[in-house]
């Protein structure tokens, strides 16, 4: 029922939109209106126009970067497709070789998209690979479940396509997928196992000061989400039949969290477009555009994150087991570990992802590494100038050291 009344809801407001979008002054002449009047009444329609969400992800739109002193193109290319996800590669054309490099985006309602300004600053300087996730909505019933220990399994598959001598940078939620991912490869002395493992903001321990988020996956039983978060795909995708933890609900949580903010960035887009500030009001849009596309989870990977990450906390305790083996990451003995954490991250707070260090008890001194940015957030960490000018070069140092 959780599904098909957000359907029912989203298809009444659609003529909503229509009617806004096709009655703006801007489509249509209003002489008689005073030009202020008019672009306020055309500033309204179009916050009409947006109050919506997609479920389609948009598109990376790299097309050249600035490598040395010349701007080159940038084409993506699928390395690898599978029914949840594949691999992009952002082909460049230049002679020199690069180190390369897997981002692992997150799989928690947003598309890989949210990355983008991740990938155009690391491919100054590196050879770009990314996950993309798809909606599992729009997945066959009959692609089979796909779960924690599946996403594992991808990202083990993505990085051998990749090749030897890769780094991996996780992004969130898939710093843990990707710490058991790399050691299992350990374990198993897999040739494509990464030199560099870059992880940021992510929940490897989230028993290390516990947010808001922590305390709601740990603070009601599993059956509780199974109850009122998880949904049945309607007729009319492709999923029909899935049962998923949707992405508007996972929205409406982070939003939920820092209400006062997003309504004043809409206030001030509202203003912006007013006043006819056309390049401030892009900006806003534009991430709300990303912000606002949303994808579903499967109901398995998504209970399987909230029991055996949040609530067992199974690999920091140790206990993390793939596919019946138990990961060790001990085992983690060549592969150079860089933690980021943001100083005002409320999402994943500090010590979370800087207990890395101690599960990957093996590795030297000189192979750690943890930068913690000074008053950042959560999406300022991969995202925004402290990521361009401060964290990145820290990233790309250590790649470097790994050559």
């Amino acid at each position: 029922m959780l599904y098909a009344f957000y359907q029912y809801q989203d298809d009444l407001l659609a003529p909503l939109r229509w009617i806004a979008d096709r009655t703006r002054p801007s489509a249509l002449p209003f002489p008689r209106l005073p030009a202020q009047a008019v672009q306020t009444w055309d500033a309204l329609l179009e916050m009409v126009t947006r109050f919506r969400l997609t479920h389609e992800r948009p598109d990376f739109s790299i097309t050249s970067v600035r490598v040395g002193n010349r701007d080159v193109p940038v084409t993506e290319e699928t390395a690898l497709e599978l029914p949840f996800g594949r691999m992009i590669h952002f082909a460049k054309d230049i002679d020199t070789e690069q180190p390369k490099i897997l981002v692992v985006a997150p799989l928690s309602g947003h598309f890989a998209t949210l990355l983008r300004g991740t990938v155009e600053v690391l491919l100054r300087d590196h050879d770009v690979y990314i996950t993309d996730w798809n909606n599992a909505r729009d997945v066959p019933a009959d692609a089979g479940e796909f779960g924690v220990e599946d996403y594992v399994e991808y990202l083990i598959r993505f990085i051998e396509t990749m090749g030897p001598a890769g780094n991996v940078l996780a992004v969130c939620q898939p710093c843990v997928q990707t710490l058991i991912a790399v050691a299992v490869m350990s374990q198993e002395n897999n040739p494509a196992t990464p030199r560099t493992m870059t992880l940021m903001a992510g929940p490897v321990d989230t028993r290390e000061s516990p947010t808001e988020v922590n305390n709601l996956a740990n603070d009601k039983p599993l059956n509780w989400f199974k109850e009122n978060v998880i949904a049945t795909v309607p007729g009319r995708y492709q999923g029909q039949g899935r049962r998923v933890y949707p992405g508007f609900v996972q929205l409406f949580a982070f939003m939920a969290m820092n209400m006062q903010r997003h309504q004043e960035a809409h206030r001030k887009l509202f203003r912006h477009l007013a006043d006819g500030k056309d390049e401030e009001a892009q900006k806003i849009k534009e991430f709300y555009d990303e912000y606002f596309a949303v994808l579903d989870l499967t109901e398995e990977f998504y209970l399987e994150t909230i029991e055996r990450i949040f609530q067992k906390a199974e690999l920091a305790e140790g206990t993390f087991t793939y596919r019946g083996r138990l990961v060790d990451t001990g085992a983690i003995r060549k592969t150079a570990l860089l933690t980021v954490e943001g100083g005002r991250d409320d999402i994943c707070s500090l010590g979370q992802t800087a207990a890395a260090h101690d599960l990957c008890r093996s590795l030297r001194p000189h192979l750690k590494r943890h930068h913690l940015q000074a008053n950042v957030g959560h999406y300022g960490v991969f995202n925004g100038k402290r990521w361009e000018r401060e964290i990145y070069p820290v990233v790309r140092n250590m790649i470097l050291a790994m050559e």
